[in-house]
């Protein structure tokens, strides 16, 4: 469910920036994304407590 909710909000993400909406639209995008990505993360590291992860580097 948040994963959905994050691709949807990226879709708009990109939308926004190829049709080169105002950047304060693009950065109101921008944050809630962010927002979403770090409930993702958090979401993640809570369920994962104990359990072995493993570590993956860009």
């Amino acid at each position: 469910m948040l994963n959905d909710e994050i691709c949807k909000l990226r879709e708009k993400l990109n939308e926004s920036i190829i049709q080169g909406q105002d950047y304060t639209i693009t950065y109101k995008l921008s944050v809630e994304l962010d927002e979403l990505i770090a409930k993702y993360y958090r979401k993640d590291i809570t369920s994962n407590k104990g359990k072995e992860t493993l570590e993956i580097k860009i």
